[in-house]
């Protein structure tokens, strides 16, 4: 499905990280992809993120599955929402749906969760630290939001749920099939849904935090490195005061952390790595007997396809000019020449079709291999 009607230049530019957007059914013609008990069927599955929140008297309650199948029979009276977790990485008719948001960079892309609440389910009004478009797949869902919050907004006491202390609609909508909602960062929002099976698609964005990186980088750099370089002063100077951390001091201290920190281009490959860590390590597509080279030669005697496994990360980092980095699972492989191309093909879209003259590159053929090996790719049967 292709968003049609939409001006993805324009919405970056005035309104992506700034302000909601409403977008009214952009997809010419809607099918819902997942049917409300097939993921009834997911939350039930081991190795598979779901929550049900209900409502009693006015406050929420939070359960985590794998959930029994007899859960949802004995849901009676009150509203509840059911919310499933990277449905994409199981479900290729919900994976499709992230085509038509490639306008944001892969690197960016979360997952898609999905929702399924009864008349009046809901989460309660909350805001996220990360940009949501927000798929009314099935049913009606009423959107509220409110006025920018930050990390001194008050919340609720609860356990389990980061829910507003106070809310005060600004804007409200209500989606029908096919509607989406932009929500950017910081921007607080209640959906309530209108009548029964009402499922949303919520697509997420990844925003690491400035500590978070900060904590990550320090701890591979330590872990990487090959000695303790201790700080000199072979140009010592006599100072008036013994007891003055002299600005020379102070400066050659600094210098020590930060030469090493500044690495653009070791900053660049490792979070390559970081980022491209697998989120489900469950959806396993490594072949029971490793291929090689030889293998792969016969397998592409002739044009196939290769696949990539929904539950994978993949991006490049380009290093000069015919030279990038493929990053896969938080494994990085350098390419150069016909493999780096082969490689910005591989990050662009999720099937690609290979022949004859690409196993004529060993680097290609070498990347191929180890990623099949590895389960990050596939070749797809052939109808």
């Amino acid at each position: 499905m292709q968003v049609s009607k939409f001006q993805p230049d324009r919405f970056l530019r005035d309104y992506w990280q700034k302000k909601p957007l409403l977008i009214k059914n952009p997809w010419g013609s809607w099918t819902n992809p997942l049917e409300p008990d097939e993921l009834a069927g997911l939350a039930c599955e081991d190795g598979i993120e779901s929550r049900l929140i209900t409502q009693a008297d006015g406050a929420l309650a939070l359960e985590h599955g794998p959930f029994a199948e007899t859960r949802f029979g004995e849901l009676e009276g009150a509203p509840w929402t059911l919310l499933v977790q990277a449905v994409d990485h199981h479900v290729p008719e919900v994976s499709a749906l992230l085509d038509s948001f490639r306008f944001i960079p892969n690197w960016r892309i979360d997952d898609v969760m999905v929702s399924y609440a009864v008349d009046q389910g809901g989460v309660g009004p909350h805001f996220d630290q990360y940009d949501v478009f927000l798929i009314q797949g099935l049913g009606k869902r009423r959107w509220q939001v409110g006025a920018p919050c930050d990390d001194r907004t008050e919340l609720l006491p609860h356990d389990d749920l980061r829910l507003l202390a106070s809310f005060e609609a600004t804007q409200e909508w209500v989606l029908e099939p096919g509607d989406i909602l932009y929500v950017p960062p910081g921007i607080p929002h209640n959906g309530i849904a209108i009548g029964d099976d009402c499922m949303t698609y919520s697509i997420g964005f990844r925003a690491p935090s400035r500590d978070e990186l900060v904590v990550q980088w320090t701890e591979h750099l330590l872990d990487q490195s090959e000695s303790d370089l201790h700080y000199a002063d072979p140009d010592l100077a006599l100072q008036n005061n013994p007891g003055e951390i002299a600005p020379e001091a102070l400066a050659g201290l600094q210098a020590m952390i930060t030469e090493k920190l500044q690495d653009r281009q070791a900053f660049a490959r490792w979070f390559g790595q970081y980022n491209s860590m697998p989120k489900n390590l469950d959806i396993d597509w490594a072949p029971e007997v490793p291929i090689d080279a030889a293998d792969l030669c016969a397998l592409v005697s002739a044009p196939v396809f290769l696949t990539r496994n929904p539950a994978s990360r993949f991006s490049f980092v380009r290093e000069s000019a015919g030279s990038v980095v493929l990053f896969v699972d938080g494994q990085s492989y350098p390419c150069a020449d016909e493999c780096a191309l082969f490689a910005e093909r591989l990050c662009a879209i999720d099937e690609i079709t290979v022949g004859p003259g690409d196993v004529k590159s060993q680097s290609t053929v070498a990347v191929i291999v180890a990623l099949l090996n590895l389960g990050s790719i596939e070749i797809a049967e052939q109808d």
